[in-house]
């Protein structure tokens, strides 16, 4: 059984829905497209529950098993995880695009210097913006422990995935304005 730490929280279901046993579906993911008839996800307990209906108009979704708001009681309120490999499988990126989970640990540099590394992506209305926890020698010089930068030109100028670095530009200034 893997730990919660080792999974992506994609899903919470909610309370029923009707009288065959649907349940809202509380996304937390950007690709909706996993939640189909037959997919699997793990409970925080290591169990898994298959999804046999999906109603993605209405957010609602029906467990195998659960066919009656008394069976699916037990499920309000879980959490649906899924892998770091099968998300890589299903979710499909354009080019250019990243997984959360593949930026949050990459380096920030900016014209070679250190500033950071990408703890955390917090999104802001409909914009994406990296935390970063600034590099020591920056704090021991003064700069704030951690800043934002948003996740788009032009201040991202190369993310490099297998060096695990964002080059940057004008972040420095931002901060040094934190």
């Amino acid at each position: 059984m893997k730990k919660t730490s080792e999974l992506l929280h994609i899903a919470t279901l909610g309370r029923t829905v009707g009288l065959k046993g649907d349940m809202k579906l509380h996304i937390t993911t950007d690709f909706p497209e996993q939640f189909v008839k037959g997919a699997k996800f793990l409970l925080k307990d290591g169990s898994s529950v298959t999804m046999t209906n999906v109603n993605h108009q209405r957010n609602t979704v029906r467990l195998e098993g659960c066919d009656t708001p008394e069976a699916t009681k037990r499920y309000i309120n879980a959490k649906l995880y899924t892998t770091y490999e099968a998300t890589r499988e299903v979710c499909k990126l354009d080019e250019g695009q990243f997984f959360w989970f593949d930026i949050v640990g990459c380096m920030i540099e900016e014209d070679g210097r250190e500033l950071g590394r990408v703890t955390d992506i917090d999104r802001i209305n409909i914009q994406d913006y990296l935390l970063i926890k600034t590099d020591d020698l920056l704090v021991a010089q003064g700069e704030p422990k951690t800043f934002l930068i948003p996740y788009q030109p032009p201040f991202i100028v190369h993310t490099d995935m297998a060096s695990k670095r964002i080059e940057v530009e004008g972040c420095l200034d931002l901060l040094r304005a934190s």
